[in-house]
């Protein structure tokens, strides 16, 4: 059983190509999209040979954008020849897409992307593109464009790529590192001081503090300590004295 690989509208033709043959030589049916004809209907193999065209067939319309599947659509058909009318829709017209491919990849600039990858990415897929329609872009000039979109703030490492002239793939990872740096730079610094002494949070209820560790004893009229006159008080009962506890709030 043929499973397709997954659509994705931004994957240029080259590179769709290249992963259809790819996916087409794993499965073992190049044989339907390189021009072989197909065998006659007296052939034993004519109904297999039709089933599995029927699904490289399925496969191809699977992996095109709504926009290009309209275009080449057809109702009957075999995999090699919509293989075809898909490569004549890029072919055709080269002129015209390869002006438009230019023009998009001179104005393009940094501030109009979401980010500096993203920036990156899309003058790379530009010069794929413009590299299918015959218009190939050199990996110098390349450099040379990514530097002129920049903003401002690369202007330092601008000056450095442009004297220096490295390859794409080397510009962008000096621009993420620059990148990397300013974030860093502008990040807030956070210190932590200990407090001085420690803050206990109360509930209202403040435990009176005493100065020694014993509690204080209450002198009765005589002066001798509550200690010794208890046992008068208490005398002639084994109850324990009680004594209601004394608040203080605050």
């Amino acid at each position: 059983m043929i499973t397709p690989f997954t659509k994705n509208p931004k994957v240029p033709y080259s590179s769709w190509v290249k992963r259809f043959k790819l996916h087409g030589r794993g499965y073992k049916v190049l044989h339907h999209i390189d021009g072989r004809r197909k065998p006659a209907e007296t052939d034993s193999t004519y109904e297999e040979w039709c089933e599995i065209d029927a699904h490289v067939l399925q496969w191809i319309y699977g992996t095109l954008n709504d926009d290009l599947l309209s275009r080449v659509l057809e109702e009957e058909s075999i995999a090699y020849e919509a293989w075809v009318r898909v490569k004549n829709n890029f072919m055709n017209n080269k002129g015209a897409r390869a002006a438009s491919l230019e023009s998009e990849f001179s104005s393009l600039k940094l501030k109009s992307m979401p980010s500096l990858e993203a920036y990156c990415q899309c003058l790379k897929e530009i010069v794929v593109q413009l590299k299918d329609v015959d218009a190939a872009v050199t990996d110098q000039r390349l450099v040379l464009q990514l530097v002129r979109g920049l903003t401002p703030g690369y202007d330092t490492t601008t000056a450095y790529i442009n004297q220096t002239l490295p390859s794409f793939a080397n510009a962008c990872s000096m621009l993420e590192l620059e990148q990397r740096r300013q974030a860093s730079r502008d990040e807030p610094l956070i210190v932590l001081v200990a407090p001085s002494s420690p803050t206990v949070e109360t509930s209202g209820w403040v435990k009176p503090k005493s100065s020694s560790s014993n509690p204080p004893r209450a002198k009765t009229s005589g002066g001798r300590s509550q200690k010794n006159s208890g046992r008068s008080q208490n005398c002639g009962s084994n109850k324990p004295q009680t004594t209601a506890p004394q608040s203080n709030w605050v």
